[in-house]
């Protein structure tokens, strides 16, 4: 079975010129918007899936709208829908409290942003219910099937208080608070490593299969630890068990680019899945973040040879979104582009925009089990259409490498 279209575009000639077309992107974006809004409603039966699939993640389509400086006229509207999105949320526990992508903890971070960004005073209230779950990570049982991933385990709490810090301009924990998560994510892939022989310092599993992706495995949990301001300063045995097994995961990269989606596939000679959630789109900004820390040209090549394979075989038929689509392997190129300055990559990114709209993908390419949602569906797409108006500030969701 083939996952993706053949690509058939012409890459980029040193020296050629192209436009976004402003009007366009912002057409696509807004007929997408409508589309959403009319089929997916902000109630409580929707709560379900959190920032991942359910209105959350609606909601916080809006609030990246908002924040775009060339849709600046609707601001106040682009708020409001936000708000309206999250209410059914805030009113109804997701039942997981502590997961950030599938549950409470990421409602509790986009309604404290957003009540700041609209005058709203109870974002402290909001805040607080976040920094309540803090004592919960600490606990190294925390989670039978895995604590340390993204989407229920520590490294998303940590993803949602560093966005959170950014967003508001303020320290949500303090330094130390936030080196305690980390001492314990790093004990945690110790012990774990230890137990099962890995090859590297640091291992984690989720449900028992030992992820290397973005979105249970390793390298989103290790872009984390990079990404808390002063750890790896403060310490130094951690930093490097961190660096090591960066460099181990560097080793896995295949000549194509891509990476094995989790341990058991190492050594295999196929790595089909081009994705967000497993293989080079999301481990390339774990590379970007290595090669931003440690300034080591070896970590800025992988990120090179991670679009390469994206730009071969990234046009995916299982959609236009985040995690595992188009949209998702667009937003490696807008990193690239903010990574290295080339013009190359922000025509990519544009192509990767363009081939949703063709007549091949709009024919071919699969509907999402949550067609309209952030991660799965046209949210996310609109989204990075927003962020490919402005790719200076382009980020994919919680996962900014140039902060800090």
């Amino acid at each position: 079975m083939v996952r993706f279209f053949q690509n058939p575009y012409e890459d980029f000639k040193p020296g050629a010129v192209f436009a976004i077309g402003k009007d366009e992107v912002i057409a696509r974006l807004n007929e997408h918007v409508q589309i959403i809004t009319k089929r997916l409603q902000p109630s409580r039966k929707n709560v379900d899936g959190g920032l991942y699939v359910g209105i959350t993640g609606i909601s916080y389509m809006f609030h990246n709208l908002s924040k775009n400086p060339l849709l600046s006229e609707y601001k106040r509207e682009y708020l409001e829908k936000a708000s309206h999105y999250l209410k059914p949320a805030l009113e109804t526990t997701a039942g997981d409290k502590t997961s950030f992508l599938l549950g409470d903890a990421g409602t509790y971070a986009l309604a404290t942003v957003l009540m700041k960004e609209m005058g709203d005073e109870q974002f402290k209230e909001k805040l607080k219910m976040y920094k309540s779950l803090y004592p919960q990570f600490l606990n190294p049982k925390f989670l039978k099937c895995g604590g340390d991933e993204f989407f229920v385990g520590r490294a998303g709490y940590l993803a949602g208080a560093l966005w959170m810090s950014r967003e508001l301009q303020i320290s949500v924990f303090s330094s130390e608070e936030l080196y305690k998560i980390c001492d314990v994510m790093v004990a945690s892939g110790e012990e774990y490593s230890s137990k099962h022989n890995s090859p590297c310092p640091l291992m984690y599993h989720y449900y028992n299969t030992e992820y290397l992706g973005a979105a249970h495995g390793i390298s989103f949990i290790l872009q984390m630890l990079l990404s808390v301001p002063g750890y790896m300063q403060y310490k130094k045995t951690a930093a490097t068990a961190i660096k090591s097994t960066i460099d181990y995961i560097l080793s896995l990269q295949t000549e194509e680019g891509n990476w094995p989606c989790c341990m058991e596939e190492v050594g295999l000679s196929d790595h089909k899945l081009v994705h967000w959630c497993h293989g080079a789109p999301g481990t390339v900004y774990l590379m970007a973040k290595a090669y931003l820390v440690f300034n080591d040209q070896k970590y800025y090549d992988a990120c090179i040879k991670a679009a390469e394979v994206v730009w071969q075989k990234g046009l995916l038929r299982k959609g236009p979104g985040i995690c595992h689509g188009v949209a998702g392997n667009g937003y490696v190129f807008l990193l690239l582009y903010r990574l290295t300055g080339e013009e190359k990559y922000l025509y990519r990114a544009k192509l990767f925009a363009d081939f949703m709209y063709s007549e091949e993908f709009l024919r071919d390419a699969r509907l999402p089990d949550n067609p309209e949602s952030l991660y799965e569906g046209v949210a996310g797409t609109v989204c990075y259409l927003s962020d490919l108006l402005v790719p200076d500030k382009a980020e994919f969701p919680f996962q900014d490498v140039f902060s800090n």
